[in-house]
């Protein structure tokens, strides 16, 4: 399974919106340390914004921060939102016009391993992540991270699988 670019930017914007709880973080601040396009980020900001997870602040000292508690926003549900579709083959889509649909058992199988993918990033939490990323800390934006004082989910490494 491949996510989308914007999937991807997406989750190093929450990623990072989640490591910084105390100052907001401006597109510029994200453009430089991921190399990522202006434009195409702003996209991403504004979308991240639709959906209710990030909050946006404009004017001279405006930036971004995350507007949810990145330990109850799910990988899985940031990934089923922001995917247009799971299409992974012809089979599976709405313009399915191969021969073998019905006769053959691959859009059963793509459409259980989708599912299971899926099941599998419900499990983590963008506070997860953010707790088990090394790489954060060597990023210029990065903060210890705090959450206001609340108790701190253990790491999806810690927790025993289902």
């Amino acid at each position: 399974m491949r996510l989308t670019l914007f999937t991807d930017y997406s989750l190093r914007v929450l990623l990072v919106l989640a490591s910084r709880t105390e100052s907001l973080v401006t597109i510029a601040d994200i453009t430089e340390a991921f190399d990522i396009s202006q434009a195409h980020l702003m996209k991403v900001t504004h979308a991240l914004g639709k959906t209710g997870w990030v909050d946006t602040v404009r004017g001279r000292n405006g930036g971004m921060r995350l507007a949810v508690d990145p330990r109850r926003l799910s990988l899985g549900e940031v990934v089923r939102r922001l995917e247009a579709d799971f299409a992974l083959v012809e089979c599976m889509g709405e313009d399915n016009h191969c021969v073998l649909t019905g006769g053959c058992g691959l859009e059963a199988a793509l459409r259980q391993a989708t599912e299971v993918f899926l099941r599998e990033l419900d499990r983590y939490t963008i506070a997860d992540l953010v707790n088990t990323s090394p790489a954060l800390a060597q990023l210029a934006l990065w903060q210890p991270v705090t959450w206001k004082g609340l108790a701190q989910r253990p790491a999806a490494a810690d927790r025993s699988h289902a």
